[in-house]
């Protein structure tokens, strides 16, 4: 396929900062090797050189052709063009270039670290709010609001190529009313019902008499906390995450309002923060790694202000899973090392275990071969300690078959690939075996295992493992797992001849897409 780059537009060019920072520490040559052979991977040619990644990086080339985007979007599972930097098609080329060509360019958007704040650039114009409800109008509370990103399809709208948007949610009239009312327990009444949760007795109490929070309303953060996840335990994170953001309002318009007690207020802080990293983490598996970076943030912010270092300890945990996913391993590395001085004295060597697990998937994804296998020793020989009564109740899902699909995924990133297949072949009997409750688990461990059979040359096997996921994806939804199954079957398309592959691709071809 011809690899010649799409011409750019005559707009002066600005420097696509969001393809630079993906490049990270390697040169423009090391990383065009490393394009080549992801094109190789999918069965594309490319000729990319140092000087076509120049050019990118200078914002030269606005937007890539078919072949180059194919490659892109295989190197990095999950993100679309926006996301690295480009414009959509339809502003650089035909009618839709022709018409925008008096337009200003839409620059790549990198976020600060820490929890998103929107600038006056950020709001939609006033004909884009048609739709929409600004909630700011109600509440001057900044920690009661929080900012969702939503997917939108490129081609027409200049600020389509921006998948997470920001966008208002309107909220049902009984909770606008009590946002107005000031009433913090009939805001938590209206928030939690949808995750099934409602605030009675005592809250109902509170509402009438307008009295401090007390251990009720602690209680129903809890038990959203709890709620959620066993929700993506079994179903995933992209129809949970909408649900999730009413109960995390709700627990900052709680710490606002005040309690009656410390250790009412102790509690309220962890919960709060145990609910906006498990927000976070149905952001982040849902491919909102934006949202999901503001929400860890956000709990690392309470853990701080409540000096909880286990809460601190379970956010940089999170935080090193991100940077992870999004391109960054060094900060992966860090954030897992911060982690781990937070918990070193509480007592869980699973949690520790977990940690290093973290920082080993950092240093798999900047080629550290060496780094990467120290912490995995590290990481086996905690895990060998046992649980604890010190053990965080989040950590549930770590067991022998996490331990695995976390190990199967370091040796991924280093391109041993029969390495990662056998231990992901491990993880996802294991989780079927031992935790069958955890669906979504016991499909990603398959489609990682699907993808590393695949890679390994392994064509027939992988489309076996693929069917089966393809069988879970009624009952989880995870653009995380859809992204994986995405990248296996663009790597067994020159292989639709081999056994099995045909069916795996033709019923993923069916799959319906998200819009």
């Amino acid at each position: 396929m011809a690899s010649s780059p799409m011409a750019s537009s005559t707009q002066s060019p600005r420097p696509n900062l969001a393809f630079r920072q993906l490049r990270g520490p390697r040169s423009p040559g090391e990383f065009a090797a490393a394009v080549r052979r992801a094109a190789r991977e999918i069965g594309e040619r490319v000729s990319c050189d140092a000087r076509y990644v120049g050019r990118v990086e200078a914002g030269e080339i606005r937007c890539p052709n078919y072949a180059y985007e194919r490659v892109f979007l295989h190197m990095f599972p999950g993100r679309t063009l926006a996301d690295l930097g480009f414009a959509p098609r339809a502003q650089v080329r035909g009618r839709g270039a022709r018409a925008d060509a008096k337009a200003p360019p839409v620059p790549a958007v990198i976020r600060p670290h820490g929890p998103h704040r929107p600038s006056t650039t950020d709001r939609p114009s006033a004909t884009d709010r048609s739709n929409t409800t600004d909630r700011s109008s109600t509440t001057n509370k900044p920690h009661t609001t929080i900012q969702l990103y939503e997917s939108h399809p490129s081609g027409s709208d200049p600020r389509a190529c921006d998948p997470y948007a920001i966008q208002t949610h309107e909220e049902s009239d009984v909770q606008r009313r009590a946002f107005m009312t000031g009433s913090t327990a009939a805001v938590a009444t209206a928030s939690l019902a949808p995750i099934g949760l409602a605030l009675g007795g005592p809250a109902e109490a509170a509402a009438r008499r307008g009295r401090r929070i007390g251990e009720a309303e602690a209680d129903a953060v809890e038990e959203a906390v709890r709620k959620i996840r066993l929700l993506d335990d079994r179903h995933g994170a992209d129809g949970l995450y909408r649900r999730a953001a009413a109960p995390l309002r709700t627990a900052y318009t709680l710490l606002d309002a005040g309690t009656t007690r410390q250790s009412a207020s102790d509690r309220l802080h962890a919960c709060a923060g145990e609910l906006a990293i498990s927000v976070g983490w149905l952001a982040h598996d849902s491919g909102r790694f934006d949202d999901a970076r503001s929400h860890y943030a956000e709990a690392l912010a309470t853990a701080r202000v409540a000096g909880d270092p286990g809460l601190e300890a379970h956010a940089f945990c999170n935080t090193a899973f991100l940077a992870r996913d999004a391109g960054r391993p060094r900060e992966a590395v860090r954030a897992a090392q911060a982690g781990t001085h937070a918990a070193r004295h509480g007592g869980s060597h699973r949690l520790l275990s977990l940690l290093a697990l973290r920082e080993a998937g950092g240093w798999a994804g900047l080629g550290d071969r060496v780094g990467c296998e120290q912490s995995l020793a590290r990481a086996h020989a905690l895990f060998q300690r046992g649980a604890s009564d010190a053990d965080p109740e989040w950590m549930s899902f770590y067991g022998p078959a996490e331990l695995e699909g976390l190990e199967a995924q370091c040796w991924s990133a280093l391109g041993d690939w029969e390495r990662a297949a056998r231990h992901a072949r491990r993880a996802a009997a294991t989780a079927s075996a031992q935790t069958p409750q955890f669906t979504r688990n016991i499909a990603l461990y398959t489609a990682e295992l699907a993808d590393d059979l695949a890679r390994a040359g392994r064509p027939d096997e992988a489309a076996t493992a693929g069917l089966r996921v393809l069988a879970l994806l009624d009952e989880v939804q995870s653009s995380r797992i859809q992204s994986m199954l995405a990248a296996t079957a663009r790597v067994l398309l020159p292989h639709r001849r081999a056994s099995g592959v045909g069916g795996f691709l033709e019923r993923h071809g069916a799959l319906p897409r998200a819009v």
